[in-house]
């Protein structure tokens, strides 16, 4: 995909990779990039410095877990700008802990880290299809392909963002709708510090399982994700050592697994 001219939203725009992929929109000539994050002042913030470039970017005030919030977004940018090109559904965040975790901590992560991306395609691929021409960017995690220690809510969660992108590669590429995910290991974003603080003691080593291949700038992501569109290549792995290890995944998954159970410090002596 060429993305001079484009018109592209940017969930979770106000910060991190988001704020990272809406800059690297702006410099490779998008016609207008549309910022969208529940922090109105972020999103305020990163849509003037993209507009001081001589791009057009707007900020909007947007909770990616409520439905009607998303729809009413893309309706407003298809009517101002005829069109979206190209839809980054960007925003997630992180809850820790295991099957113990309570019910509403459930309920919000799949809500944002799931149904935002469910909600992104719903409204936006009728148009996309019409005009045989889209393309819907889905930040997962390399946890969507491996796992994550200490944290089943969010690899849960971004396990199903893949398996939800892949079904709409699939489904949707006749159409002429493109689809890549993005699937790091750990960038500086505000999920490191928060997986840090969240995860339990049982599961310590949980931080430097994401950071093993070292915490990458999310400018560095967002230069992964311009090279992978350009290719319209569905995986995105800013983190390139990802693909050996869903390759050692696959190959025999019981020694794969009790790998990963080897990485977990033994538990604690009860009696």
């Amino acid at each position: 995909m060429h993305l001079e001219g484009k018109v592209a939203v940017v969930t979770g725009g106000a910060s991190g990779i988001g704020a990272a992929l809406c800059r690297a929109l702006a410099a490779a000539g998008a016609d207008t990039v549309i910022v969208a994050d529940r922090d109105e002042k972020g999103a305020e913030s990163v849509a003037a410095a993209i507009a001081a470039t001589g791009c057009r970017a707007e900020p909007v005030h947007l909770d990616v877990s409520i439905a009607d919030q998303v729809e009413t977004m893309v309706r407003r940018v298809e009517a101002e700008h005829e069109r979206i090109d190209i839809y980054f559904s960007n925003a997630g965040i992180m809850v820790a802990g295991g099957v113990e975790v309570p019910d509403e901590e459930w309920d919000r992560i799949w809500a944002v880290n799931l149904m935002s991306h469910v909600y992104a395609a719903r409204y936006v691929l009728p148009r996309m299809v019409a005009r045989s021409d889209g393309y819907l960017v889905f930040t997962a995690s390399a946890a969507g392909l491996l796992t994550q220690l200490g944290a089943a809510p969010y690899s849960v969660t971004k396990h199903a963002v893949v398996a939800l992108a892949e079904w709409l590669q699939i489904t949707y590429a006749r159409s002429g709708i493109r689809v890549s995910c993005v699937c790091p290991e750990a960038v500086r974003t505000n999920l490191v510090p928060e997986l840090a603080a969240r995860t339990p003691p049982a599961a310590g080593s949980a931080v430097s399982q994401a950071a093993r291949d070292g915490i990458l700038e999310p400018e560095h992501v967002a230069v992964s994700v311009m090279e992978a569109l350009a290719d319209e290549r569905f995986l995105v792995l800013p983190h390139p050592e990802v693909a050996t290890y869903e390759q050692r995944r696959t190959a025999d998954r019981d020694r794969w697994l009790a790998g990963m159970a080897r990485l977990l410090p033994p538990p604690a002596a009860t009696g």
